[in-house]
């Protein structure tokens, strides 16, 4: 933990670092018991540069920890019908733990369709509607990757979430929506009184200023500045963007949805960008898929 001018600086780097030891540990001992290694496949579309760096640093991330992986990349003009039938392939083979399909996909093929063809036990990116499902019910399920790694930070630096206010900038699928159903959940991290907020939320500024708790989706660069977190504020920073400048190297630096110089002197405890959420994306992928292979999940 490191605490800074007053704040404490969740570093995400190194509880994702801690998680992928312990996983390494647990790969070695189902070796020793003679069962296979936890295997991680992933359908990359098309040429996106994004989509290839995430694909890349996900496989990378397997051979770390002792998994195996499986990469299929497919043309940019593979039909839907193509897709589809791979990942049907993928659902039978029995020696592939987890499946994910990297986003975003090209636009004449349905991301819903896509979704919707992988099977729930399979589902390590937690997208599937089952396991969607699942998580709002509080049943076991994989949880999607940036939602689960939010929730291990919170647990690893032990904070204080029973009671507390929280307030949900963003409303996506994949992070504000299931951020707000897990911290209000009967348990820990959890029992929040929560507050969803979004694009057309009214008295916005109000709101997040009430919030003991603010988890930050919103996708827009330096979106909640200083008057707008109360003193004393857990701030989780979910956003990155890269924003030109000229001092460094590359020409651009990585910001949050947050404006770090303003709200960290403010807040009790905050995640950097880059350094916070982003490390425990795969983490937490690698975490469901030791899951998946292990079948505590669906057995």
């Amino acid at each position: 933990m490191e605490k800074k001018e007053g704040f404490l600086k969740i570093d995400g780097k190194a509880i994702s670092a801690t998680i992928k030891d312990e996983l390494s540990v647990e790969v070695a001992e189902m070796k020793k018991k003679g069962m296979r290694a936890p295997h991680l496949a992933a359908i990359l579309v098309g040429n996106d540069g994004a989509s290839q760096t995430y694909v890349g640093a996900k496989v990378k991330a397997c051979e770390q920890v002792g998994f195996e992986s499986t990469l299929v990349r497919m043309e940019e003009s593979v039909s839907e019908e193509a897709l589809l039938a791979a990942v049907e392939k993928i659902n039978e083979d029995p020696e592939i733990d987890g499946l994910i399909v990297q986003l975003p996909l090209p636009k004449h093929i349905s991301v819903e369709k896509v979704t919707a063809k992988i099977r729930p036990e399979k589902d390590v990116d937690g997208f599937t509607p089952a396991n969607v499902g699942r998580m709002t019910l509080g049943w076991p399920a994989y949880i999607s990757a940036t939602p689960n790694g939010i929730v291990e930070l919170i647990k690893r630096y032990e904070i204080e979430t029973s009671g507390k206010h929280c307030v949900v900038i963003g409303r996506s699928h994949i992070v504000g929506s299931p951020m707000s159903i897990l911290m209000g959940r009967n348990g820990y991290p959890g029992n929040c009184t929560v507050t969803l907020t979004h694009s057309r939320t009214q008295n916005l500024r109000e709101i997040a200023q009430s919030a003991d708790i603010l988890i930050v989706a919103i996708g827009k660069a330096g979106f909640v500045t200083g008057d707008m977190v109360k003193e004393g504020a857990v701030v989780i920073d979910v956003g990155i963007h890269r924003i030109p400048d000229a001092s460094r190297k590359s020409g651009f630096r990585l910001v949050g949805d947050v404006n770090f110089e303003e709200v960290a002197p403010k807040a009790s405890a905050i995640t950097p960008v880059p350094g916070g959420v982003g490390p425990m994306t795969i983490a937490s992928l690698l975490s469901n898929t030791l899951l998946a292979a292990q079948g505590k999940v669906y057995g």
